[in-house]
């Protein structure tokens, strides 16, 4: 005799499964996995409103970038360089004066071959995609 799902059940599980699968399909990536993956490399964050905002993870431990492609000289500096560094599994930086100063961390999730998800300290999220060596 077949076993019967509560209609509410049922609605739930179908409701939160694409959820689960999703998350199941993110893979946490790690320490080991940022030194070799994201360090020495551009990384390209996705913009809000469209485009990319690069940002170099240098080798010596210094991270730089430019929001001059999207236009950001009308609203901050475009241009900053601070430092990075791994706490953890997470991968963390501070610029001179983007976000005033203030240290922040991240963990990542590899969410395809060259493409990530980023959730912030502060729980706000994003997205990337691991660019070339520079």
């Amino acid at each position: 005799m077949p076993v019967r799902m509560p209609p509410l059940l049922m609605i739930l599980a179908l409701l939160f499964a694409p959820i689960s699968l999703a998350a199941a399909n993110q893979e946490r990536i790690s320490a080991a996995d940022i030194r070799s993956d994201i360090i020495g490399k551009r990384i390209y964050l996705a913009a809000p409103l469209g485009g990319e905002f690069p940002l170099n993870y240098r080798t010596s431990g210094v991270v730089d970038g430019s929001g001059e492609a999207l236009g950001l000289g009308r609203f901050v500096k475009p241009n900053d360089t601070g430092k990075w560094w791994i706490r953890g599994d997470r991968l963390c930086q501070q610029f001179s004066t983007w976000y005033k100063g203030a240290p922040m961390c991240f963990e990542l999730y590899r969410t395809g071959d060259k493409t990530l998800k980023w959730i912030r300290d502060n729980g706000q999220t994003g997205t990337a995609r691991i660019g070339g060596e520079i």
